[in-house]
């Protein structure tokens, strides 16, 4: 296959995104763009000319010219047309988080893999060069055994309707933890509250307990007045701080620890500190989005496996259902399986 032929199932808040990267990339030929809403295949019309638009998403999943699909729209389709798409021979790009249940990824993965199909799920975060560059530091050796992660994402509003805001906002932090760890935890610990009256929590704490003692902490809250996108990644010899709010110096890295010992006695833990140097790495400054859209297509022509496979998307919603059940729970720690 030499020129991929591709659809889009939704042309909502990240659909434009989508076809703007698409169109721009070698051997992608952006063929139809479906959404419900007349008005919304109105700009796609006034900004691709040739582009084919319709309201029916199964314009394009019965369509045998069309080899690829995008799926841009609310959680709960997801799975049903991903299902669709790849029993129709496509190859499928699903939003974040992949589906709404574990039990819905593990049939697509295994049906994507009977069909030897891409199933690809776009957390674009991974494609960022500050994610990316905290990857290389961690792989190389430059912060030594990593700690711990605690991630802050904040922000006033966009209230959901179907899902609470850790399936909201925290799948960019669940994944970018998995990538750069590499290691699955064994539980969680969720808490929640909801100010809607809605059973849909708009403030929530997760936290992520592992094996060998690393621990992650998720704080993601639709109430907050100011927006904040942070996270710290704390190692033995030096500590990560990733601000994907700050427009130049995202990443810095603290040539900062601590060394601890327990006295003859074993009554006191005497904690001696360093503080280093501060540094701010060079980052490369390619969009994300463009990174993701270009490895999709490559990845189907050269059938080779992404960077945002379908097993961390299976990962992050592994994690997202136990943070359900724990926070119905008031915060019980549950078993991931």
């Amino acid at each position: 296959m030499s020129t991929v032929n591709l659809g889009l199932i939704g042309y909502g808040y990240w659909g434009p995104n989508l076809v703007r990267n698409f169109h721009a990339v070698n051997n992608c030929n952006v063929a139809r763009v479906v959404d419900a809403r007349p008005e919304r295949l109105s700009l796609v019309t006034k900004g691709y000319p040739s582009v084919q638009v319709s309201t029916d998403a199964d314009d394009i999943l019965n369509d045998p010219a069309i080899h690829a699909v995008v799926i841009a729209t609310p959680v709960f389709a997801h799975y049903p047309l991903a299902k669709k798409a790849l029993e129709n021979g496509k190859h499928v790009l699903v939003e974040k988080p992949m589906t709404a249940s574990v039990k819905e990824a593990e049939e697509l993965i295994a049906l994507a893999e009977s069909k030897g199909l891409l199933l690809m799920v776009d957390h674009t975060f991974l494609y960022t060069g500050a994610v990316r560059k905290i990857k290389e530091l961690i792989d190389g050796g430059s912060l030594g055994k990593v700690r711990y992660i605690d991630s802050t994402r904040i922000n006033l509003g966009l209230f959901q309707p179907d899902i609470n805001v850790l399936w909201d906002l925290a799948p960019h932090d669940i994944s970018i933890l998995n990538y750069l760890v590499g290691q699955r935890p064994v539980s969680v610990n969720a808490t929640g509250v909801t100010h809607t009256n809605n059973d849909i929590e708009n403030i929530a704490y997760l936290t992520l307990n592992y094996e060998d003692g690393f621990i992650a902490h998720f704080n993601c809250s639709w109430t907050s007045p100011v927006k904040i996108r942070m996270m710290m990644i704390g190692g033995d010899q030096k500590m990560v701080v990733y601000n994907d709010i700050e427009p130049t110096e995202k990443v810095k890295v603290y040539d900062t620890g601590y060394e601890h010992k327990t006295d003859e006695d074993k009554k006191r833990i005497l904690v001696d500190y360093r503080a280093g140097d501060v540094y701010v790495p060079k980052l490369n400054t390619v969009e994300a989005l463009a990174d993701m859209a270009k490895d999709f297509i490559s990845c189907i022509i050269e059938k080779r496996e992404p960077v945002s496979n379908n097993r961390i998307g299976l990962d992050v919603v592994k994690i997202l259902e136990a943070s359900n059940e724990s926070i119905k729970n008031k915060g019980k720690e549950v078993v991931i399986r």
